[in-house]
C-alpha cells in the first residue's frame, strides 16, 4: 500500500510539471527566507552567550530623577566600581570600561592604530575572552600593563608567544608592557577592542574619571553564585545618595542592574527603564519569517485546491473500492511531505547561495551549519512542520469528497469551501500588505535621518585626532591649513563632530535650586568652531581672540537655555566646579548624538594652549575639492607629527554609520516584501487557475450568449480582486499600529501619513491584476465549442 502511494505521489509531481514547479518554488523561497532569517535571529541571539559567568554578570545604568523628570543613562562615574565592590559583599568583581577610540602603538619602525579601551584587573576574571599568553589574573594587574590581540601581537611582533613580555610605545609618550595576549573578538561580542589599557593607567590621563559628578564609562559586575540579584538591586539603588545626591530631594539619582547577556539586544531607553534596542528587530524579523512560511503554506494550499478537481475522480474510486479516509488523508498528507522534501532541499541549496550576499548585507559571519545536530533537528522539524501545515487542508478537504457526488458528475464546491479559499488569499495578502507598508516607512524613515539638518553642516566635514605633536603645534598646523585654498576653516573639538556621550552635573547659575541639578553634555572647543561646524548663533557671538575674557567664557545651545531659564543671557555667570564665567553666546540647537536621543543641554567652553588636550581636529573643505585637500593635509600633518600616521573620517558617515542596523532592516523589508507578495500571487494564481476551471462552461454560456472577451475578463478578475481589497481593510490598521511602535524608537521621526497605505494598496492591486490577467484573459479566449462540447 505505501509504495503504492509513493508511486502515485511521484507520478502526480512529474505528470503535472508546472504544478508541482511553481508548489516547490512557493515553498522552497519561502523556507529559504525563513531559515535565513532564523540564522540570522540565532546569531543575534548568540552574542555575548560565550561568557562562562554569564549568569552572574551585569552592567549599571543610572535613573536620573531632575526637573520633573525620569531619564536612563548608561554612562557611570570612574569611581563607582570600586565602591560596588566595598559596599556590597554580594559582589564578587567590578570593572570601569572606558572606551577610548583608536590610539596610536608603535614597535620600533611599526606604527599603528588601534581600538583600545580601558578596564580594571578584574575584567579577564569576569569574561571568557581566551587568553593565548598570560594569565586573568596578571593581565590588567600593574598599572602599565596592556593586554593585546592576536593580530595586534602578530602586527608588531610576528606572534602571540614573542609579544608577551615585550614593550610597546604608546602614543609616542609612555611605554607600556605586554601582559596578555587574547584570541581576535568576534562579533559575537558586545565589546570589541584591539588592545585593553590599565583602568588606573587611564585616570593619570584622564584626571576626571576620579571624580564622581563626570560620568563617562561603562560598570560591569559579577554577583556571586550564591547572590540574590533582586537584593542585590535594592542595595545598590541608593548607594549614590553620599556622593552629592541627596534622596527624596528633586534631585537625586539611582542605580539599577541588567544582565549583561541582555546588554546587546536590549540596549535602549524609554524614559528611566531599558526598553528594548535590537531586541525588537529580532522579533520583528522572527514574526516575519512564520508569516513568510505561512504564505507559502497557503500558497501550496491554493494551488493544491485549484488542482483537486483533477484528483476529485481518483478520490471517488478509491473510496468505491473501500479507502478508509485516514489512508486518503495519509496519502495527501505524504504527497505534501515529499513535495516539501524537495522543497527543503531546494531552500537549503537557495540559503548555500545567497549566504554570502546576506552576509555582505547584514554585516554577519554566518556560516551554513549542517554540520551540526541541532540544524537537522531543525531542518527536519521545519519539513514536518511545513508538510503538514500545507498538507492538512488539502488532505482533509480531498478525503472528505462523497464517491456519489464525485463519480456523478463535475465536482462543485460549496459557499464555505469557497469563503476559506479566498480568506486564505485575504490572509496572505494582508500579510504582504503590512511588509510593504512597512517597507515604505522604514524607508522614508531612514531617508529621514539621513537628510535631516542636523543643525550644522556635515557635508565636507572631516575630523582627525589631535594626538602627539600635533597638540602642541595645533596654531602652526591651523595656520598652514588655512593657507590651502581647498580648506574653509579649521578648528578643534573635544568630542566626535556626530557623537558625545558625556555628561557632568557641575553647572550651577543665579536663581537655579541647588537640589534640582541638570546633566549637561560638555564640550571643548577651538576659536572658529561655530564657523567650522556651520552652527547658526541665536544670541551672542562665537569665541574670539579679540575677546580675552573668553577663555572664561561659555556657549550654550538653546536647550541649556530653556533648562538656565535666563531671558537675555548674554554676559550672565555660570558656575561650573569650583570656576566661573559667563556666557558668550548662545547656539541654535543641533543634534551631537543620533536622532534615537533628544537633544540635551550642551556647553561648550573655549579650550586653548594647556587646557586642549586631545580631541579632534575638524576641517572643513571646499566642496569637490576633497582630494586635493586630503592629499596636503597629510603632508603637513606628517611634517608636524613623523610619530603618529594621518587617519581621518568623514562626519557624514560617521553620522550615517549610527543607523547602520535601520539601514540594514530596510534592505531586508524591501526583499521579504517582495518575496512576500511574489509567493502571494503565485497563491493568487492557483486561486485564478481553480475559478477558471469550476467556471469553464459559464464562460462558454456567457460567450455563445454574446458576452466580449473584455466584459468575461472583467467578471473574472473583480471576483479575484475582492479578498485584495479585504486584505488592504485589515492589514492597514495593523501596519500602521506595528509601525507606530517601531517609531517610537526614535525621539525625532516621520509622521505615518495616508499616501502610505494607499500606495501599498495600490502596489497590491495593479500586482494582483497582473498576476490574475493571464488566466482570465486565457479563460476568456476559451473555444466555447471545446467548453460545452459534453452537454
Amino acid at each position: 500500500m505505501l509504495q503504492n502511494y509513493v508511486k502515485i505521489a511521484f507520478r502526480n509531481l512529474t505528470k503535472n510539471k508546472t504544478f508541482s514547479a511553481i508548489n516547490m518554488l512557493g515553498l522552497a523561497l519561502g523556507m529559504a527566507c525563513s531559515l535565513l532569517i532564523m540564522l540570522w535571529v540565532q546569531d543575534e541571539l548568540n552574542v555575548d552567550a560565550f561568557h562562562a559567568n554569564k549568569q552572574q554578570l551585569y552592567r549599571i545604568y543610572m535613573r536620573e530623577f531632575f526637573s520633573g523628570k525620569v531619564q536612563g543613562v548608561i554612562w557611570t562615574p570612574g569611581p563607582l566600581a570600586d565602591e560596588l565592590k566595598k559596599s556590597v559583599p554580594e559582589i564578587q568583581m567590578a570593572t570601569p570600561y572606558e572606551w577610548v577610540s583608536n590610539q596610536t602603538f608603535s614597535v620600533g619602525a611599526k606604527v599603528n592604530k588601534q581600538a583600545t579601551n580601558a578596564a580594571n584587573a578584574d575584567f579577564f576574571k569576569m569574561f571568557s575572552y581566551k587568553l593565548l599568553q598570560g594569565t586573568p589574573e596578571a593581565a590588567l594587574r600593574d598599572r602599565n600593563s596592556l593586554a593585546i590581540s592576536r593580530t595586534m601581537a602578530e602586527t608588531f611582533f610576528g606572534s602571540p608567544e614573542k609579544a608577551i613580555g615585550k614593550s610597546i610605545r604608546f602614543d609616542n609618550r609612555k611605554d607600556l608592557l605586554v601582559t596578555a595576549v587574547f584570541e581576535n573578538i568576534g562579533q559575537n561580542s558586545t565589546l570589541q577592542f584591539d588592545c585593553l589599557r590599565n583602568w588606573d593607567e587611564y585616570v593619570e590621563d584622564n584626571q576626571w574619571a576620579k571624580g564622581w559628578e563626570s560620568t563617562d564609562p561603562l560598570t560591569f559586575f559579577m554577583l556571586r553564585p550564591d547572590a540574590d540579584p533582586a537584593k542585590v538591586e535594592a542595595k545598590i539603588k541608593h548607594l549614590l545618595d553620599k556622593f552629592n545626591r541627596d534622596e527624596g530631594k528633586p534631585f537625586h539619582t539611582e542605580l539599577a542592574m541588567q544582565p549583561f547577556h541582555e546588554y546587546y539586544l536590549n540596549s535602549n531607553f524609554k524614559n528611566d527603564k531599558i526598553d528594548g534596542g535590537r531586541i525588537e528587530y529580532v522579533r520583528l524579523f522572527t514574526i516575519v519569517a512564520v508569516f513568510i512560511l505561512l504564505i507559502a503554506c497557503v500558497n501550496f494550499m491554493n494551488l493544491a485546491t485549484a488542482r483537486s478537481a483533477k484528483r476529485a475522480k481518483e478520490v471517488g474510486v478509491r473510496k468505491v473500492i473501500g479507502a478508509a479516509r485516514f489512508l486518503l488523508i495519509g496519502q495527501f498528507i505524504g504527497e505534501a511531505l515529499l513535495l516539501t522534501i524537495f522543497s527543503v532541499l531546494l531552500a537549503v541549496l537557495f540559503v548555500a547561495l545567497l549566504l554570502p550576499a546576506f552576509n555582505s548585507l547584514t554585516g554577519k559571519q554566518i556560516a551554513l551549519p549542517i554540520n551540526t545536530l541541532s540544524s537537522w533537528e531543525i531542518l527536519i522539524g521545519l519539513t514536518l512542520t511545513t508538510g503538514l501545515l500545507a498538507g492538512s487542508y488539502p488532505a482533509f478537504f480531498l478525503s472528505s469528497l462523497s464517491p456519489v457526488r464525485v463519480l456523478k458528475g463535475a465536482l462543485k464546491f460549496d459557499t464555505k469551501s469557497t469563503w476559506l479559499r479566498q480568506g486564505l488569499v485575504v490572509f496572505q495578502f494582508a500579510l504582504s500588505i503590512i511588509l510593504i507598508v512597512g517597507m515604505i516607512i522604514i524607508y522614508k524613515q531612514v531617508e529621514y535621518v539621513q537628510s535631516k539638518n542636523l543643525g550644522y553642516d556635515r557635508e565636507n566635514l572631516i575630523y582627525f585626532p589631535l594626538e602627539g605633536d600635533l597638540n602642541k603645534n595645533y596654531d602652526i598646523l591651523k595656520e598652514e591649513l588655512s593657507q590651502i585654498p581647498s580648506i574653509k576653516q579649521v578648528s578643534h573639538m573635544s568630542a566626535e563632530p556626530a557623537s558625545n556621550g558625556s555628561g557632568t552635573e557641575g553647572i550651577s547659575w543665579a536663581g537655579a535650586d541647588p537640589n534640582d541639578k541638570v546633566r549637561f553634555t560638555p564640550v571643548g572647543v577651538g576659536y572658529d568652531f561655530v564657523k567650522a561646524m556651520n552652527i547658526k548663533v541665536v544670541e551672542g557671538r562665537d569665541f574670539s581672540k579679540a575677546f580675552p575674557t573668553d577663555s572664561t567664557g561659555f556657549l550654550i545651545n538653546e536647550a541649556a537655555l530653556k533648562v538656565i531659564g535666563f531671558k537675555n543671557p548674554i554676559g550672565k555667570t555660570l558656575t561650573w566646579g569650583n570656576g566661573k564665567g559667563t556666557i558668550v553666546g548662545v547656539l541654535k540647537d543641533f543634534h551631537f548624538q543620533s536622532l534615537h536621543t533628544a537633544i540635551r543641554p550642551l556647553i561648550a567652553t573655549l579650550n586653548t594652549g594647556k587646557r586642549r588636550q586631545g580631541g579632534n581636529v575638524i576641517v572643513r573643505i571646499e566642496a569637490g575639492k576633497t582630494t586635493e585637500a586630503l592629499a596636503q593635509l597629510e603632508t603637513i600633518c606628517k611634517k608636524l607629527n613623523p610619530k603618529f600616521p594621518f587617519t581621518y573620517s568623514f562626519t557624514d558617515q560617521a553620522y550615517a554609520s549610527q543607523y547602520k542596523s535601520e539601514q540594514i532592516v530596510s534592505k531586508l523589508s524591501n526583499y521579504f516584501a517582495f518575496l512576500a507578495i511574489f509567493i502571494s500571487c503565485l497563491g493568487l494564481f492557483g486561486l485564478a487557475t481553480f475559478t477558471a476551471e469550476q467556471r469553464t462552461k459559464e464562460i462558454g454560456v456567457r460567450k455563445v450568449l454574446g458576452a466580449s472577451v473584455t466584459s468575461i475578463v472583467g467578471l473574472l478578475s473583480q471576483d479575484f480582486l475582492k479578498p485584495v481589497a479585504i486584505a488592504i481593510l485589515i492589514a492597514s490598521p495593523l501596519a500602521w499600529w506595528a509601525m507606530n511602535q517601531w517609531l517610537q524608537g526614535f525621539a525625532y521621526k516621520i509622521n505615518i501619513e495616508w499616501w502610505m497605505f494607499v500606495m501599498a494598496g495600490i502596489l497590491s492591486v495593479v500586482i494582483a491584476l497582473a498576476t490574475v490577467s493571464f488566466q482570465s484573459i486565457k479563460a476568456a479566449l476559451m473555444n466555447p465549442v471545446k467548453s460545452l462540447r459534453s452537454e
